[in-house]
């Protein structure tokens, strides 16, 4: 498994262990501290990324996964007395030190069963820290041993817990009642909640105020509590299913009164692609619903382009939710250019609007083709160019491309080496169907 960018999070607990240090920040030397190694992607570039500091000298945006990971960098700024060590950092590890040692007797950490077993993360999610993977599964509560153990003994990760893994259902949540303004009308406007069935714009300053919406739509998988437990596979923010989602609540598909309906092709001749017949023709428009919407989310189907227009809705930029909202840099990951943020988080796609439709307005950003309805609207294209390989990976022919020489929406969440040229099926559906294209650089 591979880290997903995450921002910092300032657990103390998790950098009090990290840091393995007794003395007041304040009387550290740099021979004192071990600064680790140079393996962040940001190492080199002048500023500190190591969040166990703090000062002018560094990085605006901190994330766990370059703790100890920016020697030269924070060496540098450190002995140039620009960065400081966080008082907390030292003094929670002197009090953090005789529970860790207890509390270490009565982990079991099982065995290394796991299909992740061995590959430097913990997959286990009865921890939590720098070196835990990023996508996290109830199957491997104790089958990955070693990587845990190790990471747990260099202070790396912390033990949550048993409960920490459990998600929350329907059953564990007070929904409220339906007294509020924008009750029943298919959108949840609670925002403890977010998700694909979310309304565009939470409507409901206090929660609680939309039960039966948010019920509905929380037992489809279409919203989850906004803490991030109860989030289903396949729509974990930031993946294919669920911008898709996002993008057909906006779509009206009609009904299934067409010729064809319910057969696992869309008719409707406003869609194209490999999941919508080759022949339609106009007395199915608006008439093959089921079909139509199931082939979009899958990513078979896309709105047809209308003199060259962008497909119905445009381009959604969605929120503001995002928590580095509102700072002038763009932090949506659909964007490239000169005003994006350094560091990219797959939780801000469709989190950062203000931003980054002001950044593209003047030209500093521009969206991702992949990502464009125009570039998808042009569908299908030609991939007659392209060696995809074979289906020898695990995850072949499951919907979603896992080869990483790929990016855009129909890709998998988490993408692995080891798939490369082996997922050629879903990976050809996907960039015929646009929502796919290559990484810059691959071939």
């Amino acid at each position: 498994m591979i880290h997903n960018t995450r921002r910092f999070t300032g657990a103390v607990l998790t950098l009090a262990l990290l840091s393995g240090l007794s003395l007041p920040a304040l009387a550290q030397s740099a021979n004192d501290i071990d600064f680790g190694d140079d393996t962040s992607e940001w190492a080199n570039d002048g500023e500190c990324d190591d969040p166990r500091f703090e000062g002018a000298g560094m990085a605006s945006e901190l994330i766990e996964e370059d703790l100890l990971r920016d020697a030269t960098d924070c060496r540098t700024a450190f002995e140039a007395g620009e960065i400081t060590l966080r008082a907390e950092t030292s003094d929670a590890a002197a009090e953090a030190e005789p529970a860790a040692r207890e509390e270490d007797a009565e982990i079991d950490f099982g065995d290394d069963t796991s299909e992740w077993a061995n590959d430097g993360e913990c997959d286990d999610p009865r921890f939590s820290g720098a070196s835990m993977a990023t996508t996290l599964e109830d199957i491997d509560i104790g089958k990955d041993a070693t990587d845990c153990r190790t990471a747990y003994e260099a202070g790396e990760i912390t033990f949550i817990g048993e409960d920490a893994t459990a998600s929350a259902t329907s059953e564990d949540i007070d929904f409220g009642d339906d007294s509020g303004d924008w009750s029943n009308d298919q959108e949840c406007d609670d925002p403890r909640f977010a998700g694909p069935g979310m309304a565009p714009e939470y409507r409901n300053d206090e929660p609680g105020l939309d039960a039966t919406d948010c019920r509905n739509a929380f037992e489809d998988g279409n919203i989850w509590l906004s803490d991030g437990t109860s989030v289903p596979a396949d729509n974990a923010p930031g993946s294919s299913t669920a911008w898709l989602n996002a993008l057909a609540n906006r779509i009206d598909f009609g009904d299934d009164s067409g010729d064809w309906p319910r057969d696992g092709e869309c008719d409707d001749p406003d869609f194209v692609g490999p999941g919508a017949v080759t022949d339609p023709y106009d007395g199915n428009r608006l008439g093959d619903a089921t079909d139509c919407r199931a082939a979009f989310i899958a990513g078979t189907v896309t709105l047809r382009s209308l003199d060259g227009a962008a497909a119905a809705g445009g381009f959604d930029y969605g929120n503001d939710s995002s928590q580095w909202s509102n700072d002038g840099q763009c932090d949506d990951m659909r964007f490239t250019g000169p005003g994006m943020a350094k560091k990219l988080s797959s939780d801000d796609i469709r989190a950062d609007a203000t931003d980054c439709r002001t950044l593209e307005e003047v030209g500093e950003v521009s969206i991702r083709e992949v990502y464009d309805p125009a570039y998808i609207a042009g569908a299908p294209y030609d991939s007659s160019h392209i060696d995809f390989g074979d289906d020898s990976s695990s995850y072949s022919d499951d919907g979603q491309c896992d080869d990483p020489r790929f990016e855009g929406p129909g890709t998998a969440y988490t993408l692995l080496e080891s798939d490369r040229m082996a997922d050629a099926s879903d990976c050809k559906a996907a960039f015929e169907a646009g929502t796919i294209m290559l990484r810059d650089g691959e071939s």
